[in-house]
């Protein structure tokens, strides 16, 4: 069946007048003028072909047809409330699905939910291992990925871009290729390995199966500790690792209290 259009907002201020019995007091309860309730009770009456109010030397009264609707109409109002917050009881939600690479995961944002967790002791995350996925099939509140800027998304860059060339002690003469980021000219022919992403990449190196260009964020620690020398870097680079979403899911309370914390 075919709904009628709803003319919500005259109705809206049709609620306010019946409760006030006054123009003036509804327009200064929906930050309007007089005139412009006026205008829309009368755009309402045409509307609906009756009379909502009548005026009488003690003021507005309302009609019987108005007295009529009122009570249905208040109760719609309710409904739409709840439906409202029904709608965005996610926000309040103490569960986050969030998909990002193994290695960054591991690496940089582990320790970053651990302590985001201290102060929200109740959150659970859902971790999705794909960071590409899609974010309505996998329910994903926000997705990290490494990335040249959010494109069509809302998002963060979490961590700035530089990419490093690293090698591990006693490592073989030669490459590790990976996807990321492509090698020098040339270098092709010295590649000893080719790998399908970032964690691939980095254990390789790890294991002495030559150098790697990779992102600073995954390679930091190993660089503190010794387990990776730096051959030629940091440099700056257009790619970095973005925390992304929606604009829907990016509105929503509890992302902004994430937002908030990683981009500290």
């Amino acid at each position: 069946m075919k709904r009628t259009h709803l003319p919500l907002n005259a109705l809206r201020v049709f609620d306010a007048a019946a409760r006030h019995l006054s123009f003036t007091r509804a327009a200064d309860e929906l930050a309007v003028t007089p005139a412009a309730v006026g205008q829309q009770i009368r755009a309402l009456e045409d509307v609906l072909g009756v009379v909502l109010f009548r005026r009488t030397s003690k003021g507005l009264e309302l009609t019987d047809e108005a007295v009529s609707g009122l009570d249905p109409l208040r109760e719609g109002f309710l409904r739409f409330e709840e439906s409202v917050q029904a709608m965005q009881a996610g926000q309040a939600s103490s569960s986050y699905t969030i998909a990002v690479p193994r290695e960054f995961y591991a690496q940089w944002l582990a320790p970053r939910l651990a302590s985001f967790r201290l102060d929200h002791p109740d959150v659970r995350f859902n971790l999705v291992a794909d960071e590409d996925a899609d974010f309505t099939e996998a329910n994903l509140d926000v997705a990290v990925r490494l990335v040249e800027g959010p494109g069509e998304l809302e998002g963060v860059q979490l961590a700035p871009g530089h990419r490093v060339v690293v090698a591990a002690p006693d490592a073989a003469d030669g490459w590790i290729a990976w996807p990321g980021f492509p090698l020098p000219d040339g270098a092709e022919e010295k590649a000893l390995l080719q790998v399908g992403n970032a964690g691939q990449a980095l254990s390789s190196a790890l294991a002495g199966l030559g150098r790697a260009i990779m992102p600073l964020p995954l390679v930091a620690g190993a660089l503190e500790d010794g387990s990776l020398s730096a051959l030629e870097g940091p440099a700056d680079c257009r790619r970095a690792y973005w925390l992304l979403a929606p604009r829907p899911q990016w509105r929503q309370k509890k992302v902004k209290a994430l937002v908030d914390h990683l981009a500290q």
